[in-house]
């Protein structure tokens, strides 16, 4: 087996709302998109989305109702307190900010308007490692 590409789909009540918030705060471009259906990718490493309207016939009928939730989109990121910097002024509210986990985790959240968290990793030397 051989990937070419990961994408994450995710369903949701608004799928407008949710691909200009990923376009206009998270740098992804529309590739295809239809009435329910958006298509997200973009130039750089990070995973493609792909939104579907909750209800849409294209899901299976056990799976039409679902919304995306309990699931988080990281993105492993440098620079990460510029990131949070110009998300917020952006006017995106910063859903858990930015914090260091002791085992080297540097990590903030935002969350789009569906309610999907996204959150942005940078790693770092676990704190009392030595390694400064």
């Amino acid at each position: 087996m051989q990937i070419t590409t990961s994408t994450v789909s995710l369903t949701v009540d608004d799928v407008a709302a949710s691909q200009r918030f990923f376009t206009t705060h998270l740098g992804y471009a529309e590739q295809v998109a239809a009435e329910g259906f958006a298509s997200l990718s973009r130039d750089d490493a990070a995973v493609d989305i792909v939104l579907l309207a909750r209800g849409s016939e294209v899901l299976p009928a056990d799976q039409r109702d679902r919304r995306a939730s309990g699931l988080i989109l990281a993105f492993t990121t440098t620079g990460i307190e510029l990131q949070e910097k110009q998300l917020r002024a952006e006017g995106v509210e910063i859903t858990m900010p930015l914090r260091e986990e002791p085992w080297g985790e540097r990590l903030f959240q935002v969350t789009d308007p569906n309610g999907v968290i996204v959150q942005f990793v940078e790693w770092v030397a676990p704190s009392g490692s030595g390694n400064a």
